[in-house]
Protein backbone atom coordinates (compact mmCIF):
# COMPACT_ATOMS: atom_id res chain seq x y z
CA UNK A 1 0.00 0.00 0.00
CA UNK A 2 2.51 2.55 0.91
CA UNK A 3 4.34 1.66 -2.47
CA UNK A 4 1.27 2.52 -4.72
CA UNK A 5 1.21 5.76 -2.48
CA UNK A 6 4.24 6.48 -3.34
CA UNK A 7 3.57 6.23 -6.78
CA UNK A 8 0.85 8.09 -6.72
CA UNK A 9 2.82 11.28 -5.58
CA UNK A 10 4.35 11.39 -9.69
CA UNK A 11 0.66 11.99 -10.54
CA UNK A 12 -1.32 14.93 -10.55
CA UNK A 13 -5.35 14.76 -10.10
CA UNK A 14 -6.98 17.33 -12.05
CA UNK A 15 -11.20 18.03 -10.57
CA UNK A 16 -13.02 20.78 -12.97
CA UNK A 17 -15.60 22.23 -10.68
CA UNK A 18 -18.87 24.35 -12.07
CA UNK A 19 -21.40 25.99 -8.72
CA UNK A 20 -19.75 22.58 -6.82
CA UNK A 21 -21.67 21.76 -3.80
CA UNK A 22 -19.91 19.95 -0.80
CA UNK A 23 -19.42 16.86 -2.53
CA UNK A 24 -15.98 19.05 -3.86
CA UNK A 25 -13.95 18.61 -0.82
CA UNK A 26 -15.29 14.93 0.01
CA UNK A 27 -13.37 14.28 -3.89
CA UNK A 28 -10.37 16.22 -2.05
CA UNK A 29 -10.18 13.86 1.15
CA UNK A 30 -10.72 11.06 -0.78
CA UNK A 31 -7.65 11.43 -3.20
CA UNK A 32 -5.90 12.29 0.12
CA UNK A 33 -6.77 9.40 1.49
CA UNK A 34 -5.56 7.31 -1.27
CA UNK A 35 -2.13 8.50 -1.63
CA UNK A 36 -2.83 11.55 -4.13
CA UNK A 37 -0.22 14.60 -3.64
CA UNK A 38 -1.28 16.83 -6.34
CA UNK A 39 -4.87 18.15 -6.37
CA UNK A 40 -5.58 20.68 -9.17
CA UNK A 41 -8.97 22.34 -8.73
CA UNK A 42 -10.25 24.84 -11.74
CA UNK A 43 -13.13 27.24 -10.81
CA UNK A 44 -14.57 26.98 -14.22
CA UNK A 45 -16.42 30.52 -13.71
CA UNK A 46 -18.87 29.73 -10.95
CA UNK A 47 -21.06 32.44 -9.37
CA UNK A 48 -19.78 34.27 -6.16
CA UNK A 49 -21.22 32.40 -3.53
CA UNK A 50 -19.66 28.95 -4.48
CA UNK A 51 -16.31 30.85 -3.56
CA UNK A 52 -15.85 29.77 -0.09
CA UNK A 53 -16.26 26.19 -1.12
CA UNK A 54 -12.86 27.50 -3.29
CA UNK A 55 -11.75 28.76 -0.41
CA UNK A 56 -11.69 25.81 1.80
CA UNK A 57 -9.53 23.62 -0.78
CA UNK A 58 -6.99 26.14 -1.52
CA UNK A 59 -6.24 26.00 1.97
CA UNK A 60 -5.46 22.15 1.49
CA UNK A 61 -1.84 22.11 1.30
CA UNK A 62 -1.94 19.36 -1.55
CA UNK A 63 -4.56 21.47 -3.43
CA UNK A 64 -4.00 24.43 -5.68
CA UNK A 65 -7.11 25.96 -6.83
CA UNK A 66 -6.96 27.71 -10.62
CA UNK A 67 -10.11 29.76 -11.49
CA UNK A 68 -11.49 32.83 -14.19
CA UNK A 69 -14.33 34.49 -13.77
CA UNK A 70 -16.75 33.76 -16.87
CA UNK A 71 -17.55 30.56 -17.23
CA UNK A 72 -16.33 28.58 -20.17
CA UNK A 73 -16.52 25.36 -20.24
CA UNK A 74 -15.28 21.85 -19.22
CA UNK A 75 -13.00 21.22 -22.17
CA UNK A 76 -11.54 24.34 -21.22
CA UNK A 77 -11.16 24.08 -17.84
CA UNK A 78 -9.75 20.78 -18.47
CA UNK A 79 -6.94 22.72 -20.94
CA UNK A 80 -6.30 25.41 -18.34
CA UNK A 81 -5.23 22.52 -16.17
CA UNK A 82 -3.00 20.56 -18.58
CA UNK A 83 -1.29 23.78 -19.11
CA UNK A 84 -0.57 24.51 -15.94
CA UNK A 85 0.78 21.08 -15.21
CA UNK A 86 3.00 21.33 -18.51
CA UNK A 87 4.48 24.54 -17.21
CA UNK A 88 4.80 24.37 -13.48
CA UNK A 89 4.81 20.16 -12.44
CA UNK A 90 7.33 18.87 -15.06
CA UNK A 91 8.19 16.35 -12.98
CA UNK A 92 4.11 15.03 -13.31
CA UNK A 93 3.93 11.85 -15.03
CA UNK A 94 0.53 12.12 -16.12
CA UNK A 95 -2.78 13.72 -14.65
CA UNK A 96 -5.93 11.63 -13.40
CA UNK A 97 -9.20 14.05 -14.22
CA UNK A 98 -12.09 13.48 -11.78
CA UNK A 99 -15.38 14.99 -11.60
CA UNK A 100 -16.94 17.08 -8.69
CA UNK A 101 -19.79 15.26 -8.14
CA UNK A 102 -17.60 12.05 -6.13
CA UNK A 103 -19.11 10.13 -8.81
CA UNK A 104 -15.34 8.92 -9.22
CA UNK A 105 -15.05 6.85 -6.20
CA UNK A 106 -11.35 7.56 -4.26
CA UNK A 107 -10.46 3.40 -4.81
CA UNK A 108 -10.97 4.35 -8.90
CA UNK A 109 -9.34 6.71 -9.46
CA UNK A 110 -6.04 5.17 -7.73
CA UNK A 111 -6.92 1.78 -9.87
CA UNK A 112 -6.85 4.02 -13.06
CA UNK A 113 -3.81 5.43 -11.79
CA UNK A 114 -1.84 2.42 -11.09
CA UNK A 115 -2.60 1.50 -14.98
CA UNK A 116 -1.93 4.52 -16.25
CA UNK A 117 1.67 4.03 -14.66
CA UNK A 118 2.09 0.49 -15.81
CA UNK A 119 1.37 1.55 -19.26
CA UNK A 120 3.07 4.84 -19.26
CA UNK A 121 2.50 5.68 -22.94
CA UNK A 122 -1.70 4.82 -22.78
CA UNK A 123 -4.75 6.39 -21.61
CA UNK A 124 -6.67 4.56 -19.29
CA UNK A 125 -10.85 5.02 -19.57
CA UNK A 126 -12.72 4.37 -16.48
CA UNK A 127 -15.47 2.93 -18.03
CA UNK A 128 -18.81 2.34 -15.72
CA UNK A 129 -21.56 -0.57 -16.17
CA UNK A 130 -24.57 0.93 -18.00
CA UNK A 131 -26.62 -2.10 -17.33
CA UNK A 132 -26.90 -2.17 -13.81
CA UNK A 133 -30.21 -0.74 -11.63
CA UNK A 134 -29.90 2.64 -11.05
CA UNK A 135 -28.65 4.15 -13.83
CA UNK A 136 -30.42 6.80 -15.29
CA UNK A 137 -31.98 6.25 -18.67
CA UNK A 138 -30.93 9.66 -20.52
CA UNK A 139 -27.83 8.35 -19.12
CA UNK A 140 -27.63 4.68 -20.01
CA UNK A 141 -29.29 5.55 -23.86
CA UNK A 142 -26.80 8.27 -24.57
CA UNK A 143 -23.94 6.21 -23.60
CA UNK A 144 -25.20 2.41 -25.93
CA UNK A 145 -26.22 5.05 -28.92
CA UNK A 146 -22.86 7.06 -28.71
CA UNK A 147 -20.56 3.81 -28.57
CA UNK A 148 -22.47 2.30 -31.16
CA UNK A 149 -21.76 5.34 -33.33
CA UNK A 150 -18.40 5.36 -32.32
CA UNK A 151 -17.62 1.85 -33.56
CA UNK A 152 -19.29 1.67 -36.76
CA UNK A 153 -17.87 5.74 -37.90
CA UNK A 154 -15.25 5.98 -35.80
CA UNK A 155 -13.64 2.22 -35.65
CA UNK A 156 -13.43 2.93 -31.35
CA UNK A 157 -14.14 0.29 -29.45
CA UNK A 158 -15.25 1.93 -26.38
CA UNK A 159 -18.06 0.95 -23.86
CA UNK A 160 -17.90 4.24 -21.74
CA UNK A 161 -17.71 6.92 -24.25
CA UNK A 162 -18.68 9.76 -21.94
CA UNK A 163 -16.44 9.08 -18.92
CA UNK A 164 -14.52 11.85 -17.15
CA UNK A 165 -12.09 9.52 -15.40
CA UNK A 166 -9.15 9.44 -17.25
CA UNK A 167 -5.75 8.64 -16.67
CA UNK A 168 -3.44 10.35 -19.54
CA UNK A 169 -0.25 10.16 -19.45
CA UNK A 170 2.30 13.31 -19.36
CA UNK A 171 3.28 12.85 -22.65
CA UNK A 172 -0.33 13.46 -24.40
CA UNK A 173 -0.64 16.79 -22.58
CA UNK A 174 0.90 19.32 -25.13
CA UNK A 175 -1.18 17.82 -28.23
CA UNK A 176 -4.51 17.65 -26.25
CA UNK A 177 -4.03 21.12 -25.79
CA UNK A 178 -2.73 21.96 -28.80
CA UNK A 179 -4.33 20.06 -30.98
CA UNK A 180 -7.70 18.73 -29.53
CA UNK A 181 -10.55 21.31 -30.03
CA UNK A 182 -13.86 22.54 -28.07
CA UNK A 183 -14.59 24.32 -25.10
CA UNK A 184 -17.38 22.52 -23.31
CA UNK A 185 -18.36 18.57 -23.56
CA UNK A 186 -17.30 18.33 -26.82
CA UNK A 187 -13.76 18.57 -25.77
CA UNK A 188 -13.99 14.76 -23.85
CA UNK A 189 -15.34 13.54 -27.31
CA UNK A 190 -13.04 15.05 -29.17
CA UNK A 191 -10.09 13.63 -26.80
CA UNK A 192 -11.06 9.98 -28.16
CA UNK A 193 -11.34 11.23 -31.46
CA UNK A 194 -7.72 11.95 -31.33
CA UNK A 195 -6.38 9.29 -30.14
CA UNK A 196 -8.06 7.34 -32.60
CA UNK A 197 -6.67 9.35 -35.56
CA UNK A 198 -3.28 9.98 -33.43
CA UNK A 199 -2.94 6.17 -32.94
CA UNK A 200 -2.39 7.00 -28.82
CA UNK A 201 -3.09 3.51 -27.70
CA UNK A 202 -5.77 3.47 -24.67
CA UNK A 203 -6.99 0.71 -22.31
CA UNK A 204 -10.40 0.27 -20.27
CA UNK A 205 -10.61 -0.47 -16.30
CA UNK A 206 -13.81 -1.18 -15.11
CA UNK A 207 -15.15 1.19 -12.44
CA UNK A 208 -18.41 1.42 -9.98
CA UNK A 209 -21.25 3.15 -11.54
CA UNK A 210 -22.43 5.80 -9.06
CA UNK A 211 -25.38 8.02 -9.74
CA UNK A 212 -25.89 10.40 -6.89
CA UNK A 213 -29.58 11.73 -6.47
CA UNK A 214 -30.54 11.21 -10.25
CA UNK A 215 -26.81 12.72 -11.21
CA UNK A 216 -28.89 16.13 -10.80
CA UNK A 217 -25.45 17.54 -9.92
CA UNK A 218 -24.45 17.31 -13.64
CA UNK A 219 -24.17 20.28 -15.46
CA UNK A 220 -24.92 18.43 -18.80
CA UNK A 221 -27.31 19.87 -20.75
CA UNK A 222 -28.79 16.85 -22.43
CA UNK A 223 -30.10 18.93 -26.34
CA UNK A 224 -27.10 22.03 -26.17
CA UNK A 225 -23.80 19.52 -25.26
CA UNK A 226 -25.22 16.03 -26.78
CA UNK A 227 -25.43 18.32 -29.94
CA UNK A 228 -21.74 19.02 -29.50
CA UNK A 229 -21.01 16.09 -28.70
CA UNK A 230 -22.56 14.56 -31.73
CA UNK A 231 -21.23 16.92 -34.44
CA UNK A 232 -17.79 15.95 -34.42
CA UNK A 233 -19.25 12.69 -35.03
CA UNK A 234 -21.44 12.86 -37.56
CA UNK A 235 -18.81 15.40 -39.80
CA UNK A 236 -17.51 11.83 -40.69
CA UNK A 237 -20.38 11.17 -42.56
CA UNK A 238 -21.47 14.19 -44.11
CA UNK A 239 -18.54 14.42 -46.59
CA UNK A 240 -19.52 11.04 -48.21
CA UNK A 241 -22.93 12.14 -47.59
CA UNK A 242 -22.78 15.07 -50.34
CA UNK A 243 -20.30 13.26 -51.87
CA UNK A 244 -22.94 10.47 -52.56
CA UNK A 245 -25.54 12.96 -53.79
CA UNK A 246 -23.33 14.84 -56.07
CA UNK A 247 -22.33 10.73 -57.73
CA UNK A 248 -25.67 9.12 -57.56
CA UNK A 249 -26.94 12.27 -60.06
CA UNK A 250 -24.08 12.51 -62.13
CA UNK A 251 -24.50 8.89 -62.98
CA UNK A 252 -28.08 8.74 -63.36
CA UNK A 253 -27.65 11.90 -66.07
CA UNK A 254 -24.49 9.98 -67.67
CA UNK A 255 -26.93 6.66 -67.64
CA UNK A 256 -29.45 8.53 -69.63
CA UNK A 257 -26.98 10.55 -72.14
CA UNK A 258 -25.38 6.90 -72.94
CA UNK A 259 -27.99 4.98 -72.79
CA UNK A 260 -27.56 3.52 -76.27
CA UNK A 261 -24.64 1.70 -75.45
CA UNK A 262 -24.55 -1.86 -74.23
CA UNK A 263 -25.11 -1.98 -70.39
CA UNK A 264 -21.96 -2.70 -68.56
CA UNK A 265 -20.37 -0.48 -70.94
CA UNK A 266 -22.96 2.40 -70.20
CA UNK A 267 -22.82 1.62 -66.52
CA UNK A 268 -18.80 1.88 -66.73
CA UNK A 269 -18.74 5.52 -68.21
CA UNK A 270 -21.39 6.19 -66.09
CA UNK A 271 -19.61 5.23 -62.81
CA UNK A 272 -15.93 6.10 -64.11
CA UNK A 273 -17.28 9.86 -64.74
CA UNK A 274 -19.84 10.76 -61.95
CA UNK A 275 -16.59 9.34 -59.27
CA UNK A 276 -13.94 11.47 -61.11
CA UNK A 277 -16.34 14.79 -60.02
CA UNK A 278 -17.71 13.48 -56.46
CA UNK A 279 -14.10 12.37 -55.24
CA UNK A 280 -12.29 15.52 -56.27
CA UNK A 281 -14.81 16.76 -53.88
CA UNK A 282 -14.62 13.94 -51.23
CA UNK A 283 -10.71 14.59 -51.15
CA UNK A 284 -10.66 17.78 -50.58
CA UNK A 285 -13.70 17.99 -47.56
CA UNK A 286 -12.21 14.79 -45.91
CA UNK A 287 -8.75 16.45 -46.08
CA UNK A 288 -9.30 19.20 -44.07
CA UNK A 289 -13.07 18.85 -42.50
CA UNK A 290 -13.07 14.93 -41.37
CA UNK A 291 -9.33 13.81 -40.78
CA UNK A 292 -7.51 17.09 -40.14
CA UNK A 293 -4.31 15.68 -42.74
CA UNK A 294 -1.55 18.30 -42.77
CA UNK A 295 0.93 17.12 -44.91
CA UNK A 296 2.02 14.51 -47.20
CA UNK A 297 -0.22 15.48 -49.75
CA UNK A 298 1.18 13.86 -52.92
CA UNK A 299 1.13 10.95 -51.05
CA UNK A 300 -2.36 11.15 -49.48
CA UNK A 301 -4.18 12.10 -53.08
CA UNK A 302 -2.38 8.72 -54.70
CA UNK A 303 -3.64 6.58 -51.82
CA UNK A 304 -7.11 8.21 -51.98
CA UNK A 305 -6.95 7.58 -55.93
CA UNK A 306 -6.04 4.21 -56.05
CA UNK A 307 -8.76 3.83 -53.23
CA UNK A 308 -10.82 5.44 -55.28
CA UNK A 309 -10.20 3.51 -58.33
CA UNK A 310 -10.48 -0.06 -56.70
CA UNK A 311 -13.76 0.85 -55.18
CA UNK A 312 -14.92 2.88 -58.88
CA UNK A 313 -14.12 -1.08 -60.31
CA UNK A 314 -15.99 -2.98 -57.12
CA UNK A 315 -19.29 -0.90 -57.90
CA UNK A 316 -18.87 -1.04 -61.18
CA UNK A 317 -18.90 -5.24 -61.14
CA UNK A 318 -21.50 -4.84 -58.72
CA UNK A 319 -24.06 -2.57 -60.19
CA UNK A 320 -23.41 -4.28 -63.81
CA UNK A 321 -23.60 -8.14 -62.40
CA UNK A 322 -27.01 -7.05 -60.13
CA UNK A 323 -28.37 -4.71 -63.00
CA UNK A 324 -28.38 -7.61 -65.76
CA UNK A 325 -29.17 -10.31 -62.81
CA UNK A 326 -32.23 -8.19 -62.09
CA UNK A 327 -32.79 -6.66 -65.34
CA UNK A 328 -32.92 -3.71 -63.90
CA UNK A 329 -34.36 -0.17 -65.95
CA UNK A 330 -33.81 3.43 -65.70
CA UNK A 331 -34.07 4.17 -61.43
CA UNK A 332 -33.73 0.90 -60.91
CA UNK A 333 -30.00 1.20 -61.67
CA UNK A 334 -29.62 4.37 -59.48
CA UNK A 335 -31.51 2.50 -56.28
CA UNK A 336 -28.98 -0.87 -57.30
CA UNK A 337 -25.87 1.74 -57.29
CA UNK A 338 -27.09 3.44 -53.95
CA UNK A 339 -27.53 0.61 -52.31
CA UNK A 340 -23.89 -1.29 -53.06
CA UNK A 341 -22.45 2.02 -52.27
CA UNK A 342 -23.84 2.33 -49.11
CA UNK A 343 -22.18 -1.09 -48.15
CA UNK A 344 -18.93 0.18 -49.54
CA UNK A 345 -18.97 3.40 -48.08
CA UNK A 346 -18.17 1.36 -44.55
CA UNK A 347 -15.46 -0.43 -45.58
CA UNK A 348 -13.62 2.54 -47.98
CA UNK A 349 -14.38 4.99 -44.50
CA UNK A 350 -11.80 2.32 -42.51
CA UNK A 351 -9.14 2.73 -45.42
CA UNK A 352 -9.61 5.94 -45.50
CA UNK A 353 -8.71 6.40 -41.75
CA UNK A 354 -6.49 4.03 -41.15
CA UNK A 355 -4.24 4.44 -44.46
CA UNK A 356 -5.20 7.11 -47.19
CA UNK A 357 -5.38 9.92 -44.12
CA UNK A 358 -3.19 8.17 -41.50
CA UNK A 359 -1.50 10.34 -39.41
CA UNK A 360 2.31 9.73 -38.20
Amino acid sequence: MEEIKEKLKGLAVIVPCLNPDEKLMQVVRGMLAQGFSHILVVNDGSSAEYQPLFDEAAAVPECTVLGYEVNRGKGYALRTAFSYVLENWPWCEGVITVDADNQHTPHDTANVASDMLANPETVVIGCRDFKKAGVPLHNRMGNLITSFVFKLLCGIKLSDTQTGLRGIPASCLKAFCEEVEGDRYEYETNMLLFMKTANIPFIERSIDTVYIEGNKSSHFHILRDSAKIYVPILKFGLGSGLSTVIDLTLFTILCKVFAALPTARQILIATAGARICSSLFNYAFNKKQVFGHEGEGKKSLARYYTLAVCQMTLSWLCVSGLVMLLGAQGGGKTVIKLIVDFILFFLTFQIQREWVFRKK
